[in-house]
């Protein structure tokens, strides 16, 4: 067979379709090799660019089509790597499931209220002539505030007084004559009508004494209101009334109200169904209260002092009352506060919060054993803190993975970060 004129249709076919018909017929025969015409080296620069063009394509394409069935599947990069090549080890943070003794709590928005709360007013119509406190200041019991002008009553004192002296004096008097007049009577040498006279002399003139020093002790009394102190230890409002100001029993505003601060209570309401564990803590002495600001680190302690003598059908929650000594006022009368109650401790097992995954089917968490991770579905009690009770699944001293995760499948070997591969399990007796 002769392959020579083949060859040579071949490059004459070849030339052709290099070259463009736009640029015309003459320029096609130029460069037809039949014709003698040199091939343009910018067009062959031209198709090696296209071909290189088309090959990046094609590679981010295929790129394109691997990392979208990853992301469909749901399968770690991790794992795929495992399986398209040698083993590599995802670096994991691990902690060890402990088993300690663990509070049982319940947490409720309380109220702070005060013990006691008094409002001062005045018992006597008079003007106010001193004023003793700084407002918002804590005052003592029996503390002085208020002083009310009092001169009115000093000197009814005095009055009274001089008539219980004269009246006292008649008494005396009367006395003599009684003593007097009986040894006459005795002698025959007066009437016994004389004597009678001067015994109701004696009586009249002590009646009479008696009379005005019960007036004398009113006045007393009296005289103490002039002196307004205060009747428990508290923190005290501003003064609604200043130095010569008229007050008088029957004012509506009250002179200052002073408010008791230590102690003080928290109440709460908690959910009915807990009043059984709650009664049982009070009755073994082990419920305390923790209660502080939100937001704030700082608590206060106290005791569970009271439970509410019913339920409010409306809301299906009993009241709890706490006392609380507050001796560092940290507790302020009015404030909602963040409360907690401890009902007991008792051991459990805990893990960090942070090891515990959730999936469709419940919670759970990558055990890490012979250097590979495991899926252990658990059951989350309750947290207490930055740690998980786990009520069923773990049994403590397991080994979990608190970071990593989302790299993680079932059978994935682990490298705890910063150290070496999780060390297998040896077997017994070895």
């Amino acid at each position: 067979m002769q392959f020579g004129p083949l060859y040579a249709k071949y490059r004459f076919y070849q030339a052709a379709v290099a070259v463009d018909p736009a640029d015309g017929p003459e320029t096609a025969k130029k460069e037809r090799p039949g014709n003698g015409g040199p091939t343009d080296p910018d067009r062959l620069q031209t198709m090696k660019s296209r071909k290189l063009l088309l090959l990046v394509l094609v590679l981010a394409v295929a790129g394109a089509v691997y990392f979208a069935r990853g992301y469909f599947t749901g399968e770690p990069v991790a794992v795929r790597a495992q399986q398209g090549g040698g083993e590599r080890l995802v670096p994991v943070e691990v902690a060890k499931a402990e088993q300690k003794k663990v509070p049982v709590n319940l947490d409720a928005l309380g109220t702070v209220t005060p013990i006691a709360n008094v409002a001062l007013k005045a018992r006597l119509e008079t003007t106010i002539t001193a004023v003793h406190f700084r407002d918002g200041a804590h005052v003592d019991k029996g503390e002085l505030l208020f002083t009310l002008d009092c001169r009115q009553i000093e000197a009814d004192m005095k009055r009274i007084q001089a008539v219980i002296d004269g009246a006292q004096a008649s008494l005396e008097q009367a006395q003599r004559d009684v003593s007097r007049y009986s040894d006459l009577v005795d002698r025959n040498a007066t009437p016994i009508v004389t004597l009678n006279n001067a015994q109701t002399a004696v009586n009249v003139s002590r009646a009479t004494a008696e009379s005005n020093r019960a007036q004398l002790e009113n006045l007393k009394v009296q005289l103490g209101y002039c002196s307004i102190r205060a009747p428990i230890a508290g923190r005290i409002s501003m003064a609604n009334v200043k130095v010569g100001n008229f007050v008088r029993p029957a004012d509506t505003s009250p002179m200052a109200t002073i408010i008791q601060t230590a102690p003080i209570y928290v109440s709460f309401p908690v959910p009915q169904k807990n009043l059984p564990a709650i009664r049982e803590a009070i009755a073994a002495e082990t419920a305390t209260v923790q209660a502080g600001i939100p937001g704030d680190a700082k608590r206060a302690d106290g005791a569970v002092t009271m439970i509410e003598n019913s339920v409010d059908a409306s809301t299906g929650t009993a009241m709890i009352r706490a006392t609380m000594p507050n001796d560092d006022e940290l507790l302020w009368p009015g404030t909602l506060v963040s409360a907690r109650m401890t009902l007991r401790v008792q051991d459990a097992v805990t893990v960090p919060a942070n090891a515990v995954s959730v999936s469709q089917t419940g919670n759970f968490v990558f055990v890490v054993e012979d250097g590979k991770a495991r899926v252990q579905a658990i059951v989350v009690d309750r947290q207490v803190g930055d740690d998980s009770v786990i009520s069923s699944g773990l049994k403590g001293g397991e080994t979990v993975v608190t970071d990593g995760q989302s790299f993680l499948s079932n059978g994935t070997r682990v490298r705890v970060q910063g150290g070496r591969p999780a060390p297998a399990s040896k077997p017994a007796g070895t």
